[in-house]
């Protein structure tokens, strides 16, 4: 499903189903200390009931599934929703293809609701509203992003460089380091009780790497078939020229709970 936003890549479509297989393949990509800090926070553990917005192939799901949680993902593209079932298979996982402003359960129906890396997408002036009355009294809302730093790692940088040279507009580039903004109207009805960010170096091949930028919004989700050939020609002898076999790039990690009162 094509989606649009004037805020977003100076609203240039884009549907995460045209990338669908390699999300699948080079995205799940958060090293252990990302899930074990959302433990230690108490969420997504030990029974609790999680709806994870916005989960594409699962990812959040999968990887914290050991920790006791009881989940339901949800995603806007069914393409996404097929990964995650194709992936998750032997995992009591419950996955539905539906948007978030359309979810429909019960009120006090979840412990936790989760949103990796898609929180931007949503009206909050209606997600507000919602995610209030699906959590239960005292219930958390977490947000989590990650993304590589383009101004303090070389490789990243270029591979950005070349993004915005086929996609201009792409509005996902010039990250610095800072803490998730979370919209006013979640002032009412909610507290901010935690909010962290910190760095990490993850550990790509130059085949891994290409194929988590091919799986980003600005290409693989973007592009047409044409485009997105001629960037992954380009992209691949860049990084034999510039990159070594194997190498780390540098990202930062961020995260924000917010409590129902």
């Amino acid at each position: 499903m094509e989606l649009t936003n004037k805020s977003i890549d100076g609203g240039r479509a884009f549907d995460w189903g045209r990338t669908s297989e390699d999300y699948a393949k080079f995205r799940d990509i958060y090293p252990p200390v990302f899930y074990e800090n959302i433990a230690a926070l108490n969420l997504c553990v030990n029974g609790q009931s999680v709806l994870d917005l916005g989960t594409g192939t699962g990812v959040l799901p999968r990887n914290m599934y050991h920790y006791g949680a009881r989940w339901i993902g949800i995603d806007i593209s069914d393409k996404q929703i097929e990964q995650a079932r194709l992936l998750s298979k032997g995992l009591n996982i419950d996955y539905r293809v539906t948007a978030a402003e359309k979810t429909d359960f019960p009120k006090g129906t979840f412990d936790v609701v989760t949103a990796c890396q898609c929180f931007w997408y949503f009206d909050h002036e209606i997600m507000h509203k919602k995610l209030y009355d699906l959590l239960k009294s005292g219930g958390s809302i977490l947000v989590l992003y990650m993304a590589w730093l383009p101004f303090e790692d070389e490789i990243a940088g270029a591979s950005e460089e070349l993004v915005l040279k086929y996609n201009p507009g792409w509005s996902g580039a010039g990250e610095t380091v800072h803490h998730i903004e979370i919209p006013d109207n979640y002032k009412n009805g909610f507290e901010l009780v935690h909010q962290d960010k910190y760095k990490l170096n993850l550990h790509f091949t130059r085949e891994s790497w290409h194929g988590r930028m091919k799986a980003c919004r600005g290409v693989g989700a973007s592009l047409s078939e044409n485009e997105t050939e001629q960037w992954e020609q380009e992209h691949m002898e860049m990084l034999q020229r510039i990159a070594p076999c194997e190498f780390d790039v540098l990202h930062y990690a961020a995260s924000v709970q917010l409590k129902r009162l």
